[in-house]
């Protein structure tokens, strides 16, 4: 028993300095959300060349109402926001790069340092140089749309001196952003040049609305009608597109966050009018009847979820030597699902092992029962984390400025828009994450809680938990808030399913916003 314990307090350590270390990392890494903000911005600029009916007084308005009075000068600080928010985040990686440099001299002077350690860390430079070179990129490409929304605004001034500072910063005339500045700043002098590579280099090097904005540019400087004509008719049929889109992603926050404000109003009057006999009140105060002690309940948590997450999987990654980091999108998608089934598949393995002894469970645990309400509780619970989420993720976003990272997977979702990589980030993100995760937090860590705990303090314990595990700094407190609304559910509707349902329309939702935003604009 002693050493039982002895090994789960070594393992826990181990556990709580990777989580540390983990979300300290984060710290430095920016956030998705910047990104997501740009791919935004760009559809609410195809939709400015939507050519309005005039006789249509209210699509027009509907049309002004979505791009806002100047969606070019709101659209010129998002990317300034989102410059500022990248030169941060590359002035953190090389203070990192420089720290670790540092370090890496001093430890070639230590004998005692093995070529593991020494393996590792130079790995971890490596990564830290591409993820600084992938920032340099992004300010690039963000210079770059900056200028020609400033030229579009007529600040023509204001566009050749960034493309300018640009050009003297890369000073590599095989650079693509090179190339681009140097044709962007080509067109917009007060006597054009137009260079035999400026049309490809526009097509090859820049997209969506600011492609065709540059290749319009082009199009006036050569006098080139007919070309400047399709163009024209390609604009519209893109902003049609961007229309449709933005009312997608745009459709489920509005209805189903203003539902789901009414449904808060409506459950917290009727908590207040009838108190215990209210929809909240349903098991709010009963506890599991629980057979194991803490202990059980912190060896499953630490080495069924954290340890073999953090350390086992890792180290039998590394002895296979999978690495996908430079093969194609679905088979980057595949890793993902096949290495998240095997963390879920060891995860169940010690919940199991650590709860057979106690087999048979009492009925209450681990309920999956389809005749009941837990469509009911799943769905309402979906409308009413809309709202909730949305309210303290933009505080949140307050609090981190673009940083504290984001879940890599969101990244590689963003750019699957190959149907097979898609689904299968579906059946990971929607299906298998919600199950397993479900089972560990909700299932078995929430109702052991309450053995020693009120429901109340089991459900936010238990959402705080299930919240550090994604190991991102930025997305604590909105995935904390989630989880809690989980645990509500769970706890009031008895039911795995319900608490799954509800897990899955939100990663179901999230997906669909990235594969739209990220078909492009």
């Amino acid at each position: 028993m002693i050493i039982r314990r002895l090994i789960l307090a070594f393992l826990t350590l181990l556990a709580v300095v990777n989580i540390f270390d983990s979300l300290n990392r984060s710290f430095s890494e920016p956030q998705i959300q910047s990104r997501l903000e740009l791919y935004q911005t760009n559809l609410v600029l195809r939709v400015s060349d939507f050519h309005i009916d005039e006789s249509n007084q209210n699509f027009s308005q509907s049309i002004e109402g979505i791009i806002g009075e100047n969606p070019y000068g709101n659209a010129v600080k998002q990317y300034q926001k989102a410059k500022k928010e990248a030169e941060l985040a590359r002035d953190n990686f090389q203070n990192q790069i420089e720290s670790l440099s540092v370090a890496d001299n001093k430890d070639d002077n230590l004998q005692a340092i093995s070529d593991t350690q020494i393996n590792q860390k130079s790995l971890q430079i490596q990564q830290l140089k591409n993820q600084n070179t992938e920032l340099e990129n992004f300010i690039d490409e963000i210079d770059l749309k900056t200028g020609i929304l400033l030229a579009t605004e007529e600040k023509t001034e204001k566009a050749l001196t960034l493309w300018q500072k640009l050009l003297n910063r890369v000073e590599d005339g095989e650079d693509a952003y090179y190339q681009t500045a140097l044709v962007l700043n080509n067109l917009w002098q007060n006597q054009p040049k137009v260079t035999s590579d400026a049309q490809s280099t526009i097509k090859n090097n820049l997209d969506g609305w600011f492609r065709d904005r540059a290749l319009a540019k082009l199009y006036e400087v050569q006098d080139d009608t007919s070309s400047l004509s399709l163009l024209e008719n390609q604009q519209q049929e893109a902003a049609n597109n961007a229309i449709i889109k933005l009312s997608m992603i745009s459709g489920i926050p509005i209805i189903g966050g203003f539902t789901g404000v009414i449904l808060v109003i409506f459950l917290v009057a009727q908590l207040f009018i009838k108190q215990e006999n209210s929809i909240l009140a349903i098991n709010s105060n009963k506890a599991w009847e629980t057979p194991w002690n803490w202990e059980i309940t912190w060896q499953v948590l630490i080495v069924g979820f954290f340890f073999v997450g953090q350390f086992i999987l890792p180290l039998l990654l590394g002895i296979t030597g999978l690495n996908p980091g430079d093969s194609s999108l679905r088979i980057k998608a595949l890793y993902v699902l096949f290495t998240y089934i095997l963390m879920a598949t060891g995860g169940i393995i010690v919940l199991y092992l650590s709860v057979k002894s106690f087999l048979p469970l009492p009925e209450t645990w681990f309920k999956l029962k389809l005749k009941s309400n837990w469509f009911v509780w799943g769905f309402g619970g979906y409308l009413v984390a809309i709202p909730a989420v949305l309210f303290i993720s933009l505080i949140n976003q307050q609090i981190w400025q673009g940083q504290g990272g984001s879940n890599p997977l969101l990244y590689l979702a963003l750019q699957a828009q190959d149907k097979v990589a898609l689904t299968i980030f579906f059946i990971t993100a929607s299906i298998a994450a919600p199950v397993f995760e479900e089972i560990m937090f909700r299932g078995f860590l929430l109702p052991s809680l309450t053995r020693y705990l009120s429901v109340s303090t089991s459900i936010m314990i238990s959402g705080l938990l299930f919240a550090i595990a994604h190991l991102s700094l930025s997305e604590v407190l909105p995935l904390a808030t989630l989880g809690i609304i989980l645990g509500i559910v769970y706890t009031r509707s008895r039911n795995l399913l319900a608490p799954m349902l509800l897990h899955s329309l939100w990663n179901s939702g999230t997906l669909l916003s990235l594969f739209v935003l990220g078909s492009g604009s």
